[in-house]
């Protein structure tokens, strides 16, 4: 914001002095008329420019024109034979903004919550709340998937959405997993310092299952 005024300032103190010069310049006669426009002139094209910088910070108007992102996951599992679990994850990209998205990448990663010990519990605490080398858990890192898309291969219109799904199966040990997903816009992130949308959810295995059942989460 302070560069924004700074600009303003500017602006106003090159047309002033372009309008000095042209008055010192013009005969005695037409100095006060020429002053008076080009004055009149100076203010107009400070109120344009401070208009516009009043728009972009507090009314977000040009924020119309980037792509924004919702996203939002279903997760269900189902039990294979006595030792594996199949689990299906749908990541719904929905299209909130008023132009069309396009992906080029994703990312689909399974991490295992549970079970931990306590002994790994508390070094994951430490590394993020108390050493701070990282800034989320580090939980292990079951499976992941890394999706790539050509160009308009993937694209979601203006109130649109699209699902993706991927799979994985892990062991009947896991209790619990976390489920990340990431999409990125290669044309949005060369003007924008986001890193894309990503999402993580808490899905809970239930071991009281009734056979060839299905858990949606």
């Amino acid at each position: 914001m302070l560069r924004s005024f700074l600009l303003v300032i500017a602006v106003l103190g090159i047309l002033i002095g372009l309008a000095f010069l042209s008055y010192f310049k013009l005969p005695d006669v037409g100095r006060a008329k020429e002053l008076g426009g080009i004055f009149q002139a100076s203010v107009t094209v400070v109120a344009i420019v401070a208009g516009g910088i009043f728009a972009y910070h507090k009314l977000q108007i040009f924020r119309d024109f980037e792509p924004h992102l919702t996203t939002s996951h279903t997760i269900s599992h189902r039990f294979i034979g006595g030792s594996y679990v199949h689990i299906a994850v749908t990541a719904d990209l929905y299209n909130s903004s008023r132009v069309k998205t396009e992906f080029r990448e994703g990312l689909f990663r399974l991490q295992q919550i549970a079970p931990v010990s306590d002994e790994e519990t508390e070094k994951l605490y430490a590394q993020v709340f108390v050493e701070r080398d990282y800034n989320h858990l580090q939980w292990a890192t079951l499976d992941e998937a890394t999706l790539q898309w050509g160009p308009n291969e993937l694209t979601v219109e203006p109130g649109e959405s699209h699902p993706e799904t991927y799979e994985f199966i892990v062991s009947t040990n896991v209790e619990s997993v976390m489920v990340y997903t990431y999409f990125n816009n290669p044309t949005f992130l060369k003007f924008s310092k986001a890193p894309g949308w990503g999402r993580a959810t808490v899905h809970d295995i239930f071991h009281d299952r009734e056979p060839n059942g299905v858990i949606d989460g």
